[in-house]
């Protein structure tokens, strides 16, 4: 007899739950983006060059699974209510996974063309960092609050991560 297959985020295998909520193409980079404090549609549609529709999706599926919250705002032209979306407890949670990833990456894949790679530093210092380590220079171990990320290509300037709300 056939087990649960994708699609039952209530299957007995966690690895197989955390894919149906993470799975999807698109996913993990939304929650990268709000990790780095993005919330609003337009700054992840421009930011990954993603179909509204694609976007609308993910984003409904990570409020949906607990992972965003939205937050009603007016644009800055006092027009519509639009919606933000920030991370909640468990959205932040997923910081492992993308140190993870961060690493494996670093490691197993190359840009195809060449540029400064991207560093996990400490806020207070400044120094780079292995993901979820500790820092070198201060000797202290760094949290989710003292962390940042640079991403060279983007911007020489190192990015806090985002609280969960």
């Amino acid at each position: 007899m056939a087990g649960p297959r994708r699609g039952d985020a209530r299957g007995p295998c966690p690895i197989g739950r955390a894919i149906d909520v993470l799975g999807d193409r698109w996913t993990l980079l939304v929650l990268r983006n709000a990790t780095m404090g993005m919330s609003r549609f337009d700054e992840f549609k421009a930011d990954l060059g993603i179909a509204d529709n694609i976007l609308s999706d993910r984003l409904r599926k990570l409020v949906e699974h607990g992972l965003l919250t939205k937050r009603p705002y007016r644009d800055d032209s006092g027009g519509r209510t639009r919606n933000e979306y920030r991370l909640t407890d468990a959205g932040a949670a997923i910081l492992p996974v993308l140190h993870a990833m961060y690493d494996w990456g670093a490691t197993h894949t190359g840009p195809a063309e060449s540029t400064a790679p991207m560093q996990v530093v400490h806020r207070t210092c400044g120094e780079p960092i292995e993901p979820g380590g500790d820092c070198p220079r201060c000797g202290v171990h760094v949290t989710r609050e003292e962390e940042a990320w640079v991403r060279p290509w983007r911007s020489p300037e190192a990015i806090p991560l985002a609280p969960a709300v």
